[in-house]
């Protein structure tokens, strides 16, 4: 069977163990970014489907992936995470907002570290 896709580091591996022989390739840099990102619309894409939490695991992996190709080590990504909850909350009171009235800001409140 052909496939091409991002695999994690010990599929080869497992696939000798199942006594086949897995043909693969290392990326460019180029290369594994892009399928990072094509491998995390899969992941979500999974978890989507059917909601499971091991889906979620797999998601958090490859964004973490993702984010240490782009030079933000775990860590790093982490930190970035709390500090932002800690500014502009978390998700945990379920609050959706409806509409915004008044004056408007050019400010988008993203921040570029890493």
């Amino acid at each position: 069977m052909k496939y091409d896709k991002l695999i994690r580091d010990r599929i080869p591996e497992i696939i000798a163990q199942n006594g086949q022989t897995a043909r693969v390739r290392r990326l460019t840099e180029q290369e594994y970014l892009e399928k990072l990102d094509r491998k995390l619309d899969e992941e979500l894409a999974e978890y989507h489907a059917d909601g499971n939490v091991e889906e979620l695991a797999d998601l958090l992996e490859v964004i973490y992936a993702a984010a240490l190709a782009r030079g933000c080590p775990a860590e790093e990504l982490d930190r970035i995470r709390r500090d932002k909850a800690v500014k502009r909350g978390a998700f945990e009171e379920k609050l959706l907002l409806l509409e915004v009235t008044g004056p408007s800001s050019e400010k988008d409140g993203k921040e570029r570290p890493c």
